[in-house]
């Protein structure tokens, strides 16, 4: 991707930004982080040495298509072969490594086909050979292997199931091991004996291996019955296959049954994306503040949280004084509650931003921008949106009931009409949300 950084000047005092200028700084803040995690710009210095034998690539996720072209340009003289797949919209270019496109958030019959491919690659290797793994968010939907007994439109079902109920990536993708055939350190176990290097995008709180993209390559240290407390736990009733599915549990493929010497490498975090973020805001004269890197929780409940924390911060310069930005990633959730109706337009950034607009009620002197850092928050065209001073009275001002929108989950439809959409187009990469409030200087 290259970066969207506005060209607009900058003044010299914080105190003589306008509109225009906010928004231009809150741009280059977002874009500053998406930029950190590139593949272009991290992958190559994670690379060992050529392997002796063959060198075979696979992979799953948003980046995964960015990450193989990455690995072509490090090693431009390297014999390799091998299969990645990402979402449809968010190929790179590649000549040696083949790229599949597939569904997401929801699995296709092109994940399965993924899969499938990706397993006859590794067959047969042995321990002189080499299989890069390249994993980035989005791969658990992208890279989908039924375990047996299951069809593939057993587990769309379940994945609507676990969306609509608001489920935590983590417990999501708890589940989705437990009922695959090639997540959960299965994947590594085909490979063996060969070895597996593994290099990571995370777009998990914590960055947990395990979590990302379901952990096709790391060892599985849950239980069958774990899976079974998560839909119990988010009142999720399942069809009698997967049931049964998880009363006859896979074997337990693990790093028991792969090669001692796989490696799991992270290559970029949410945490690396803001603090390249926040060394921006410092060269635009703004003091950052990380409030954390794996924030959780409702949307609009969040929203109010960081709505008080931004107005203590204008108001008595804690946590901090301004003029300053506050920095925060993570994955919120957006729940379909009972009552709230069919839902409308929107991700999880832009219900944030709507309920953070409605808790701020026209504060002056703070603005905020949040956009997921592939490009899409959930299924729509933008990354996200920018909340301004005035928002709510630009919204009205067309007719537009704020509140109603965020009851029918619309934000989309309303940030859309105001022109606050924020539009990237995918940005192959993934390491989550990206959120900043600006705070003018403390009164």
């Amino acid at each position: 991707m290259t970066p969207t950084y506005s060209t607009l000047p900058m003044p010299d005092m914080p105190g003589a930004w306008h509109d225009k200028n906010i928004r231009a700084a809150l741009q280059r803040i977002f874009d500053a982080a998406i930029h950190s995690a590139q593949p272009a710009r991290v992958l190559a210095r994670h690379l060992p040495s050529p392997p002796k034998g063959q060198c075979v690539v696979v992979g799953a996720g948003k980046a995964a298509a960015a990450m193989a072209a990455a690995l072509e340009q490090a090693w431009p003289d390297v014999p390799l072969r091998g299969v990645v797949v990402t979402r449809d919209g968010h190929v790179a270019t590649t000549s040696r490594i083949r790229v599949m496109e597939a569904a997401h958030p929801v699995p296709d019959s092109r994940s399965e086909d993924a899969a499938r491919a990706i397993l006859h690659e590794v067959r047969g290797l042995g321990p002189d050979d080499l299989v890069i793994a390249l994993i980035s968010g989005g791969g658990s939907a992208l890279m989908e292997l039924p375990a047996p007994g299951l069809t593939l439109a057993d587990m769309r079902a379940l994945n609507q199931e676990l969306l609509h109920c608001g489920a935590d990536i983590g417990d999501m993708n708890l589940v989705r091991r437990h009922l695959s055939d090639i997540k959960g350190g299965r994947l590594a176990r085909a490979c063996a004996p060969a070895r597996v290097l593994t290099l990571a995008i995370s777009d998990v709180p914590g960055d947990d291996p395990l979590t990302i993209a379901s952990g096709p390559t790391v060892p599985d240290p849950t239980t069958p019955a774990d899976a079974l407390a998560v839909l119990r736990r988010r009142d999720i009733t399942v069809t009698p296959q997967i049931l049964d599915a998880l009363m006859r549990p896979l074997p337990p493929y693990g790093q028991e049954a792969a090669n001692p010497d796989n490696r799991f490498v992270l290559i970029a975090t949410p945490m690396m994306a803001l603090e390249a973020a926040a060394q921006e805001a410092r060269t635009l004269g703004l003091t950052p503040l990380i409030l954390g890197d794996a924030l959780e929780g409702e949307s609009r409940d969040a929203a109010i949280v960081m709505a008080g924390i931004a107005q203590s911060a204008r108001h008595h310069g804690v946590p901090v004084a301004g003029p300053a930005v506050l920095l925060s990633g993570g994955e919120m959730t957006v729940s379909l509650r009972a009552g709230d109706g069919p839902p409308g337009r929107g991700g999880r950034n832009t219900e944030f931003l709507l309920s953070l607009a409605l808790a701020l009620q026209e504060h002056d002197g703070i603005w905020a921008i949040a956009g997921d850092s592939d490009g899409i928050d959930g299924t729509e065209d933008a990354a996200g949106a920018i909340v301004t001073p005035d928002t709510l009275s630009r919204a009205r001002a067309q007719a537009l009931d704020p509140r109603e929108f965020l009851r029918r989950h619309d934000s989309y439809s309303l940030f859309d009409a105001t022109g606050d959409l924020v539009r990237t187009g995918p940005t192959l990469t993934n390491v989550n949300d990206i959120r900043a409030i600006m705070v003018s200087e403390t009164v």
